[in-house]
């Protein structure tokens, strides 16, 4: 296999066939473990179904009782060009915040129709958040066209729906694909039952999508976690980009001291540098004042440091957010108290009306463009700059909010 890796989201409507989709790529890539389709084989018998490739990642008991998929996970198959990240993103309405969780760590989407139902509700709130959120890499399917006995203007009615909608906020997915993840077609290969589709397959299309830059070119993002005092002081923390030496003069945020790396520590080996992706602990040659939520980086492109965002937020709790309420805002490893000051626009997150300028409110499953004013700096970025200090989350006791940073002040 090539060592790089694409993250990619499938995204839709409850029911239209995700977990079937997800099943069938592993199944048709030969990727599941050994003995999991004879399991699952045996589990569609027990219940006297034909078999279900959605029951391949619907693996909780829970899970498979309901029909639906209450989490967001992640499995992994490869082509001849590369690996694969399949961040599988919850369609029933009640789990969008893991939705949002899983899409903003993707670098390409899957946005499935069932053929029957056509585009309906969740689809253009998904549709909405992948906008927000940024991707523009995106692969329309049609998906149980066997249902519609691989009727090619049923097809076209859908697509066509689904391309007015798209166009509205902006995303133009590079292939619309009409399949049959139950049966496979069009998914690893073309097959005979469409032969009016002249397009891709599945899987070729997605092997026509960019991985993101290597992360390790990017500039230092060195996130702590937490400190702890043994024989030496040690900074543990992730590296969300760049690399991280011994030597290295670092700078650290918000506070903005300054000093060097007198080692790297990685558990049970001697190492010099850690990369983008490696959570590592570091020793400096100062005794500076770090603590969890600082943001270490190195000379160049720095992040902001500032008490004022813009930002667009996707409300997800149930009870609205009113103006001049205090939340908390959790970004990396960072929390702080936090006010929303201005609701600058809310919209319909589903059929994209405008309900409201300057507004006092933002109700469940609406989408805001806010500014928010955090108590105390926090280190932040541009969301389409960087994605590690570009997202956010805001909440109550609970999660209440997800959200991408635009702008900075």
């Amino acid at each position: 296999m090539n060592e790089e890796k694409l993250k990619f989201v499938i995204v839709g409507h409850v029911d239209h066939g995700k977990s079937t989709l997800i099943g069938r790529l592993l199944y048709d890539t030969n990727s599941l473990p050994e003995g999991k389709i004879e399991e699952i084989k045996q589990l569609c018998e027990s219940l006297g179904k034909d078999l279900e490739f959605g029951y391949v990642m619907d693996h909780l008991e829970d899970e498979r009782d309901q029909g639906i998929t209450i989490d967001t996970a992640q499995t992994f198959f490869g082509t001849a060009k590369r690996d694969y990240v399949i961040i599988d993103a919850p369609g029933h309405v009640e789990f969008v915040k893991n939705m949002i969780s899983g899409a903003s760590q993707a670098e390409a989407a899957v946005l499935i129709v069932d053929a029957e139902e056509g585009v309906k509700e969740q689809t253009k709130r998904h549709a909405y958040i992948l906008g927000m959120l940024g991707l523009s890499q995106v692969i329309a399917v049609i998906n149980k066209m066997d249902l519609v006995d691989f009727d090619r203007n049923r097809f076209e009615a859908v697509k066509k729906d689904l391309l007015d909608f798209l166009s509205n906020i902006n995303i133009k997915p590079s292939y619309v694909i009409p399949i049959s993840a139950k049966n496979g077609d069009f998914i690893a290969s073309k097959s005979g039952t469409m032969d009016w589709y002249k397009g891709p397959a599945l899987l070729e299309a997605l092997d026509t999508f960019r991985t993101r830059e290597n992360a390790n070119q990017n500039p230092l993002r060195f996130v702590v976690q937490d400190v702890y005092s043994f024989d030496k002081r040690i900074i543990a923390g992730r590296v969300e980009s760049g690399i991280i030496r011994k030597g290295d003069r670092i700078k650290v945020l918000p506070t903005g001291e300054e000093t060097r790396v007198k080692s790297v520590e990685e558990y049970l080996r001697k190492v010099t540098e850690a990369e983008a992706g490696k959570s590592i602990g570091i020793v400096t040659e100062d005794k500076l004042f770090i603590d969890r939520g600082n943001v270490i980086v190195s000379d160049g492109d720095m992040p902001a440091v500032t008490k004022r965002i813009k930002a667009n937020v996707f409300w997800m709790d149930r009870a609205p957010f009113k103006k001049g309420e205090s939340l908390t805002f959790r970004c990396a490893t960072q929390e702080v108290n936090c006010e929303i000051e201005k609701i600058s626009r809310v919209i319909n997150s589903s059929t994209l009306e405008l309900i409201a300028e300057d507004a006092d409110e933002i109700k469940n499953r609406e989408v805001a463009t806010i500014i928010i004013r955090t108590d105390k700096p926090v280190v932040v970025e541009n969301f389409n700059k960087m994605e590690e200090l570009g997202r956010f989350v805001l909440g109550r006791e609970d999660t209440c909010a997800g959200g991408i940073i635009t702008e900075l002040e």
